[in-house]
Parts: structure tokens; C-alpha cells; sequence
């Protein structure tokens, strides 16, 4: 599973395809699934997208749930049920349904926003004010990152 790094900045075609970046498409050329998966994110409004093998692991975490817990009957309506899977055309585009688009509120210009092990899909007047914000938080609570060698 490659790391999605970085922000570009990609145009929505007339027929509402968009191009995903190369740096993310390399990322994914380990997987089964030659696409990446989309859903709605339910912290901002924007698009979460990872790799179908991500996915796969998120469904393997929530077997660990009791299988009548609330919280596995929201993450299944609104992860999973609201999953796409879209398949990379030959140029490495996606069309990006138009309900996703909407709750994103992106019309022409989206930002793919790298964030480790997945990425977001942003209108990016949007994640401008989101990063400025995240700086802010970020410089006040200083986190401590822990790494394991």
C-alpha cells in the first residue's frame, strides 16, 4: 500500500472527468483494483478516497464490532453504502458521481489532498481555510509523534 503525499490541483472536464494525480495512481499500481474508492466524509465536506485494499481493511475493523452496535450500523450507511468504486479510464480519469461532487461543493476545479494512507478530494478555496485552521490548532496543542523503529 503506497502513501498519498502532497495537494494538486486538477480541472473537471465537460463530461465531469478529472484526472487523478499521477503521484496517486502510482501509489495504487500494487493494487487488485485499478481505480480508487470514493465516499462522502462525514467530518468535513469534502470526498475521502483511498485504495480498495484500505477499504478492505476498514470492513476487517469493523468485524471486530458487535454486530448490533449503533455505531457499526452508521459507519455501514455512511462509509460502505455510500462507497463508489471507480475505475481509472486509459488517461488515469475518474467521473466523479454528481451527489459527491455536491457535497464537496466542487463545479470545475478540485484539490486531491494527500493524507498518508488515504487522500481527500477538496474545493480548494475550501481546504485553504481548513489548512489555515489545522495550522492553528496544530501550533497551539504541538502533538508529539511517536515513531517505532
Amino acid at each position: 500500500m503506497g502513501l498519498f503525499l502532497s495537494c494538486y490541483e486538477n480541472r473537471l472536464d465537460t463530461k465531469g472527468r478529472i484526472s487523478v494525480p499521477a503521484a496517486f495512481r502510482s501509489s495504487l499500481n500494487n493494487e487488485n483494483f485499478a481505480g480508487v474508492v470514493l465516499y462522502r466524509s462525514f467530518t468535513h465536506n469534502c470526498i475521502e478516497g483511498l485504495s480498495m485494499s484500505r477499504m478492505e481493511k476498514i470492513a476487517n475493523a469493523t468485524d471486530k464490532m458487535g454486530i448490533f452496535d449503533g455505531e457499526l450500523d452508521n459507519i455501514t450507511a455512511l462509509v460502505f453504502a455510500d462507497a463508489r468504486p471507480l475505475q481509472f479510464d486509459v488517461t488515469g480519469r475518474i467521473i466523479i458521481p454528481a451527489d459527491l461532487l455536491k457535497h464537496a461543493n466542487i463545479t470545475d476545479t478540485a484539490l486531491f489532498v494527500g493524507r498518508g494512507n488515504s487522500f481527500q478530494i477538496w474545493n480548494p478555496s475550501d481546504f485553504e481555510k481548513i489548512q489555515t485552521e489545522s495550522l492553528g490548532n496544530l501550533r497551539r496543542v504541538r502533538p508529539n509523534i511517536k515513531i517505532s523503529e
